[in-house]
C-alpha cells in the first residue's frame, strides 16, 4: 500500500480548499469597507442607472467584490467533493473566524497611539497633514449593523448555495458542471445581495426599502456576471483535482459527497 494514500491526498485536499475559502473570505470582509467606481475601473462613463425614480446608482462595488467570486468557486469545488456537510463545516468556520477578526480590529482601535507614530505619520505623501490614527479608525472599523449583516448573509448564503448545487448534481449527475456551479451561485447571491443591504442599511440603518432594492440590483448584477465569466477557472481547478487525486479516485469522492447529501 503507498504511504501517500488516496485518504491522505483527500484530507490535504480538502485542509487546502478551506485555507483558500477561509482566507478569501476573511480578507474580503475586512477590505470590503472600500468603495470603487466599476466604470472608472474599466475605462467607462458611469453608468447613471435610473432605479425608482429618484435613485440614479453606477457600477460602485465594494472592495470585497474583487475576490468574492473565488469564494463561490471554492465553495463550489468543496461541495462537489465533500458535499453539503463540507460546506457547511467550513462555513460555519469561517464565519466564527470573521467575528473573531472583527472582535480583535475593534480592539486594537482602542489602543491609545503613541505619540511618535502620530508624529512620523502626521502628513501624508503630499504634505497634507493627517490623523493616521483616525485614519485607522476609519478604516478598520465596520458598523455593527453591516458586521452583523454581512455574517448572516454569509451563512445562509452559502447554506443555500450548497443546497441547490447538490439538487443540480442530482439531476445532472457528473455532468454539466457549470450549470450547478453557476445555477446554485446565481440563486445563492440574488439572496445574499439583498439580505446583507437588508440589515445593515435597512434595520440598522437609514435606507427605505427602495433603496435596498435598487442598490441589491446592482450587486447581484455584479455577481452574476462574474460567476459566468468565471466558469472555466471551476473547470481548470476540476482537471487539477482529477489529476491529483486520480480521475477514478476524483469521481469515486464526488459520487460519495452526492449520496450523502441526500441522505
Amino acid at each position: 500500500m503507498p504511504s501517500y494514500s488516496f485518504t491522505n491526498k483527500r484530507t490535504n485536499l480538502y485542509i487546502f480548499l478551506s485555507a483558500v475559502f477561509l482566507v478569501n473570505a476573511i480578507i474580503a470582509e475586512i477590505i470590503g469597507v472600500k468603495i470603487f467606481s466599476g466604470e472608472t475601473t474599466l475605462g467607462l462613463k458611469p453608468a447613471q442607472i435610473h432605479l425608482f425614480g429618484d435613485f440614479i446608482l453606477d457600477f460602485n462595488l465594494t472592495a470585497g467584490a474583487v475576490i468574492w467570486p473565488f469564494v463561490f468557486i471554492t465553495s463550489d469545488i468543496i461541495n462537489e467533493y465533500f458535499g453539503k456537510a463540507g460546506v457547511r463545516r467550513i462555513s460555519f468556520l469561517t464565519a466564527g473566524f470573521v467575528a473573531y477578526s472583527f472582535l480583535i480590529i475593534y480592539a486594537v482601535t482602542t489602543l491609545p497611539p503613541a505619540q511618535f507614530w502620530l508624529d512620523v505619520n502626521a502628513k501624508d505623501g503630499a504634505g497634507n497633514p493627517i490623523n493616521i490614527n483616525n485614519a485607522f479608525q476609519m478604516i478598520f472599523r465596520q458598523g455593527l449593523g453591516i458586521i452583523i449583516g454581512s455574517l448572516t448573509a454569509f451563512l445562509i448564503g452559502q447554506i443555500l448555495d450548497a443546497s441547490v448545487f447538490q439538487y443540480l448534481r442530482g439531476i445532472t449527475g457528473s455532468k454539466k458542471i457549470w450549470l450547478r456551479a453557476t445555477g446554485s451561485t446565481l440563486v445563492s447571491q440574488l439572496i445574499d445581495s439583498f439580505v446583507v443591504l437588508g440589515i445593515a442599511f435597512y434595520v440598522f440603518g437609514n435606507w427605505s426599502i427602495a433603496q435596498v432594492i435598487a442598490v441589491g440590483i446592482i450587486n447581484y448584477l455584479y455577481k452574476a456576471t462574474t460567476a459566468i465569466l468565471l466558469t472555466p477557472l471551476l473547470y481548470l481547478a476540476h482537471n487539477m483535482i482529477d489529476k491529483y487525486l486520480g480521475k477514478e479516485h476524483a469521481e469515486e469522492l464526488a459520487n460519495e459527497s452526492s449520496m450523502s447529501s441526500f441522505m
